[in-house]
């Protein structure tokens, strides 16, 4: 496929996830997987799981952060911009809507029940998105990666500890074992 072509396809796809995601930045990334792991095959789901990372300890919308280094991996800067567009164009175009109306929506019993019956939909993506996320770590059959992620939940749901004290501890446990692996392997 000729860049202009995946250029387009890559705002499109970004255009169509963000125009149709209610939920947040995790519902997302769940669907991103599907079209560019799942359907498309432009990358592999360990690459995805990697993205998530970096979009999740990256400061600002996971949203776009995944769409960032989707964008960067698949046409470099260009595949950058284009993501961008694509994911920010539909909240803003929506968020822009609903302001004009908002008096109108403020007190509306349907719309309240609407948005009630949404949050319900959006558990049931971010559930499905953590264990997915959770197959892919055990799947790689790393036990330290396992034991962080168990250690992760047990510490954030359980005793309440701050997401970002567990987001700076994984990546120093992460770059640790990046970099004791590559001491490692300058031995061999």
């Amino acid at each position: 496929m000729d860049k202009k072509k995946l250029l387009w396809k890559l705002f499109i796809s970004t255009f169509y996830l963000s125009m149709f995601t209610f939920g947040g930045g995790y519902v997302i990334v769940t669907l991103m997987k599907k079209k560019f792991v799942d359907d498309y095959k432009w990358i592999s789901e360990k690459e995805m799981l990697n993205f998530v990372a970096i979009a999740q300890s990256a400061p600002g919308a996971i949203a776009v952060n995944g769409a960032i280094v989707v964008g960067f991996k698949l046409a470099g800067f260009m595949g950058v911009f284009v993501s961008i567009l694509g994911t920010i164009i539909p909240p803003f175009i929506i968020i822009s809507l609903i302001s004009f109306a908002y008096e109108a929506f403020r007190d509306n019993v349907w719309i309240s029940l609407m948005l009630e019956g949404m949050q319900a939909g959006v558990g049931a993506v971010v559930t499905a998105v953590s264990y997915e996320m959770a197959k892919d770590v055990v799947n790689e059959k790393d036990k330290t990666l396992i034991i962080m992620m168990v250690i992760a939940f047990l510490a954030n749901a359980v005793f309440n500890v701050n997401v970002m004290l567990i987001i700076l501890v994984s990546i120093l446990i992460g770059l640790l074992q990046s970099y004791l692996a590559k001491r490692e392997g300058n031995e061999n």
